[in-house]
């Protein structure tokens, strides 16, 4: 069973790391002036990652099952070690940013002449380009962590998405742990996830992405420079950390909301 956990935990890995790793798309975009392909390329991995996390459901199902088969098995680490994967795989994507937008901004140059992205694939996915991206690899500086200062960003914006990252993070561990809490609701508690992952969704399309969306429009208009813009993501990162690291508190509370949310309905 250590195997299905690690897995899982894998799985979790690359998607934060992938959703994460989004914001380099958007800011390589407009620091090309390309905006509109960036969002369209965000928006495939973002659709891919998302679409990705409902698989977490039939993984982790196996983890279930074997727990209940077994008195003994501590199913909230086993559950703590995926959580703890979004973690790694957001710390990754903070570390691997500055090479990203770079690799980002020839991703978009490269789907401009092709004009479409299995097109973009065929031409672009050789040995020797991929053997080149290692001279747009950038390491983290320390000095970047002065330049994320709150000032100017709204805080309930970064606390929000710290919120809506943690919410996330649990959607689906939170609604399969509740499926053990109770026998009389365990099939309605483990089909719940789509009503935590709908809450942070609907959190994040109205109050996250139009903050974003305005200063990214202040930007091109050069009501604000650049670097505003490298500051919001990074603040996004950083409270998207925090967020998989809040998961951690909220597993277990959130599967006994759900325990009596469907007990109630």
């Amino acid at each position: 069973m250590l195997e299905q956990v690690l897995f899982a935990a894998l799985f979790t890995f690359i998607i934060h790391l992938s959703e994460t790793l989004t914001y380099s798309l958007r800011l390589a975009g407009v620091r090309l002036g390309k905006l509109a392909v960036a969002m369209s390329l965000s928006g495939i991995i973002l659709l891919i990652s998302r679409t990705a996390n409902m698989v977490q459901g039939p993984l982790t199902g196996k983890i279930i099952d074997f727990a209940k088969h077994n008195g003994d098995y501590n199913l909230i680490d086993q559950f703590r070690i995926i959580i703890g994967a979004a973690t790694v795989g957001t710390f990754t994507a903070l570390l691997l940013f500055p090479s990203a937008v770079l690799l980002a901004s020839r991703i978009i140059s490269h789907l401009e002449v092709a004009g479409s992205v299995p097109q973009m694939i065929r031409s672009s996915v050789s040995f020797q380009k991929i053997n080149n991206t290692r001279y747009h690899l950038r390491s983290p500086k320390l000095s970047m962590l002065s330049q994320l200062r709150i000032g100017g960003i709204p805080k309930r914006l970064v606390i929000l998405n710290c919120l809506v990252t943690a919410i996330y993070t649990i959607g689906v561990l939170a609604a399969l742990l509740a499926s053990t809490l109770t026998q009389q609701y365990s099939i309605s508690a483990s089909q719940s996830s789509g009503m935590i992952n709908g809450l942070a969704t609907i959190l994040l399309t109205i109050l996250i992405d139009p903050q974003v969306g305005l200063i990214t429009d202040k930007v091109l208009r050069g009501e604000k420079e650049v670097a505003a813009l490298n500051k919001i993501f990074g603040l996004l990162m950083i409270s998207r950390l925090f967020g998989t690291i809040l998961a951690q508190i909220l597993l277990v509370p959130a599967a006994y909301w759900i325990t009596w949310i469907v007990s109630v309905l």
